[in-house]
């Protein structure tokens, strides 16, 4: 078997990775994702007059759930003893996306990319769901990791400049 971390084992079989012999640490992940509507349906969103209720408030505690769901989800996820989650929403500036970012947070053996990851996305999903009825032709775009802290590898940010 392989020293690196793998989720294969040597025979190609799928694994979850052991990782009993990595230190606990603080651990920190920033994802995010943007929708993108027609103004019409942000402006709504932002003036709180859409047909169901706060949407972003929906959306905020569907990230967060998804977030503590992960390994339910992703099949060789481990489960983390989160910390800590949170979801923002950001209008961007072009006047057709909303920008949703997601921190997860925990003291722990293994990261939180993938618990911030699927905070984003669900966060995402929620405002499609809960705005389709307006507007079914919006777009999730560019769900992606922008930083992450902890762990072996240690501090990693985004290069390219763009944020989500």
């Amino acid at each position: 078997m392989s020293d690196e971390l793998t989720h294969l084992d040597d025979q190609g079989r799928a694994r979850m990775v052991d990782v009993k012999e990595k230190a606990i640490s603080d651990r920190e992940a920033v994802a995010s994702a943007r929708v993108r509507m027609r103004p019409e349906t942000r402006a709504m969103l932002l003036g709180g007059e859409t047909p169901k209720g706060d949407v972003l408030a929906t959306a905020r505690i569907a990230g967060i759930q998804a977030a503590k769901q992960t390994p339910t989800l992703i099949p060789l996820c481990h489960h983390i003893a989160l910390t800590s989650v949170e979801v923002a929403f950001t209008p961007d500036e072009d006047g057709e996306r909303i920008h949703v970012r997601a921190v997860a947070r925990a003291k722990d053996r293994t990261g939180v990319e993938m618990e911030a990851m699927t905070a984003a996305s669900v966060a995402a999903l929620t405002l499609y769901d809960m705005l389709k009825a307006i507007d079914r032709g919006m777009e999730i775009e560019s769900v992606r990791l922008e930083e992450k802290r902890g762990g072996r590898s240690g501090h990693w940010v985004r290069e390219d400049g763009v944020t989500g």
